[in-house]
């Protein structure tokens, strides 16, 4: 009998072991996960330290136990892969203090990622956190249900923010600005603490425009999150819990610090195993997601990507990558090779009312590193018909080659529901097809008084940039 093994049992792994499953139900299938938590959304985690979700169960997709019956999949959560020996196609997993070595015809590793934890004095005092895994998410809830229920976290001078919160539940501090860390601010605001965000660089969500930048940073002051901006944090400062962030001369009292600095690829298996990683870090993969070792394959948080604007390699880990480039793998082992397909680099965030998404190259710098002459126009167009009782604004900044005129990328922002996120799938379409602004500006997008204009954001900022390269 034929052997599938994946190694790592979230968005990638256990997309391509369902599919490979349902392909070829002779195929034997097995999983090793070292958690107890298999096919989750940890993008649903800020959500559920905010209140919106109630049971952390909710954010898993499948149990164990329906891989398990009802796929036919050999599940094993609790073990942990230490090492993969490509010569003998073996891998050995720990599990309670025992070795298993299992066998291997084809082998997927799809170990994810982990939070990067800045090099920084304090990290390792109490009160300090991650967002990376359910375990985080469940220990930020059960912190949060503390502080709110009036437990020994509660201080009782709250600071100036708290002027105009009922029940603060005290101030806390967010390193990094970027997608955990603006989410995680509109989460912890929420339950009534004094937020201070505190960014290294000199905008929030750096991916971005600076449009789309400066309008969440503004929303987040109008939200009395606290904004520290060009804020190099220095040190944690306490005994055995955090006390307080230091940015400079800068001392600024916290109960509870979030570390939202991002995350980076886990390839320690995959090094030790003789597998190459790529110029991102990331583990290096063709377009099949396979890996330097034949019948190895890598998907997920762990590897490389495709960039469609450029056709060079890129670390975007995100969840749809991961679950497409899963699926493939599934049907590629089976006998039906499939690519994962190329990314954009799209993604999207909500910062309490408004929302914000991205595709593309937006950076001029890289546009330029990637042999392209960018220009960039920002726009600001009404949401929805004019006469209709609704509706608000979005702000869209496209960028295109000047020499061609194809769009390279765009940043889009609006009130929350006002369609930034939705709106940039049709450059997302663009970019795909390598299409010029002069064809996007033709595109034939829909139009109803309910939901925008005739001539739509996105048709308007094409006309506009399009106007310019003529």
């Amino acid at each position: 009998m034929t052997t599938f093994v994946v190694v790592g049992g979230d968005a990638a792994g256990m997309s391509a072991a369902s599919k490979a499953k349902r392909e070829d139900p002779d195929l034997e299938v097995v999983v090793f996960e070292k958690g107890q938590w298999v096919s989750y959304g940890a993008c649903g985690l800020p959500y559920y330290i905010k209140g919106e979700i109630q049971s952390l169960e909710d954010l898993v997709s499948v149990t164990p136990e329906e891989f398990r019956e009802e796929r036919d999949i050999d599940l094993r959560t609790g073990h942990e892969v230490v090492a993969i020996d490509p010569d003998e196609n073996t891998v050995t997993a720990e599990h309670d203090g025992s070795e298993t070595v299992q066998s291997y015809d084809q082998l997927l590793i799809a170990t994810g990622s982990e939070s990067v934890v800045p090099p920084i004095d304090g990290t390792d005092l109490e009160g300090v956190y991650t967002l990376g895994s359910m375990s985080d998410g469940k220990e930020l809830r059960e912190y949060v249900a503390r502080a709110r229920d009036g437990g020994t976290l509660q201080q009782p001078d709250r600071g100036p923010a708290c002027r105009y919160l009922e029940d603060c539940a005290g101030p806390v501090g967010i390193v990094g600005g970027g997608y955990i860390g603006v989410e995680m601010a509109e989460a912890l605001a929420a339950n009534g603490f004094e937020v201070n965000l505190f960014q290294r660089g000199d905008r929030v969500l750096k991916g971005f425009s600076d449009a789309t930048s400066d309008a969440v940073a503004d929303h987040l002051r109008e939200q009395d999150v606290v904004v520290h901006l060009g804020a190099d944090v220095q040190t944690l400062s306490g005994d055995e819990r955090v006390e307080a962030v230091v940015t400079g001369d800068n001392r600024i009292d916290v109960e509870m610090v979030l570390l939202g600095t991002g995350v980076r690829p886990r390839t320690a298996l995959a090094e030790d195993a003789g597998i190459e990683l790529g110029e991102t870090g990331a583990i290096e993969t063709d377009s099949y997601r396979e890996t330097s070792v034949p019948d190895v394959y890598a998907a997920g948080d762990c590897a490389e990507s495709t960039r469609v604007v450029t056709g060079d390699p890129a670390y975007v880990p995100l969840a749809l990558t991961a679950n497409r480039h899963g699926r493939a793998i599934g049907q590629t082992v089976t006998g039906r090779p499939t690519e994962g397909g190329k990314i954009a680099g799209t993604a999207a965030v909500k910062a309490f009312d408004i929302e914000a998404a991205r595709t593309g190259i937006l950076d001029h710098e890289e546009a330029r590193a990637a042999g392209f002459d960018p220009v960039s126009e920002t726009v600001t167009a009404k949401s929805r018909a004019g006469y209709y009782p609704e509706g608000g604004t979005v702000t869209i900044t496209l960028t295109a080659d000047r020499e061609t005129g194809r769009v390279l990328g765009a940043s889009l922002v609006s009130e929350y529901g006002e369609g930034a996120v939705h709106r940039s799938h049709a450059i997302v379409g663009a970019l795909t097809e390598a299409a010029t602004v002069s064809d996007l500006e033709n595109y034939d997008l829909a139009y109803a008084p309910p939901f925008n204009t005739t001539w739509d954001p996105v048709l308007v900022a094409a006309k506009v940039l399009s106007g310019k390269l003529r």
